[in-house]
């Protein structure tokens, strides 16, 4: 059977704004994007579920995680790694 090849995997910079759950970090990723009228920058903020097997990321850390399968309803990201730690 031939290999087939996998699509590139999405990859977000965010801030760790929860870590409460067991082996799994709430992300905050920051986009600007300019108003269609007024052209203001607005910053709008998504909210991702990652998994954190180890349990090395905590609240306020500076994150990258990776588009991955279905863990759970709504996790579908890993954390890959952390870029800053919280001072």
């Amino acid at each position: 059977m031939a290999q087939t090849e996998r699509a590139q995997r999405r990859q977000r910079t965010g801030k760790v704004v929860s870590d409460r759950m067991d082996k799994t970090i709430t992300v905050a990723v920051d986009r600007q994007i300019k108003h269609p009228i007024y052209g203001k920058f607005i910053t709008k903020t998504t909210k991702y579920l990652a998994h954190d097997e180890e349990n090395d990321a905590k609240a306020g850390d500076t994150v990258q995680i990776m588009s991955t399968r279905p863990l759970s309803k709504r996790k579908t990201w890993r954390l890959v790694d952390i870029l800053e730690r919280a001072k």
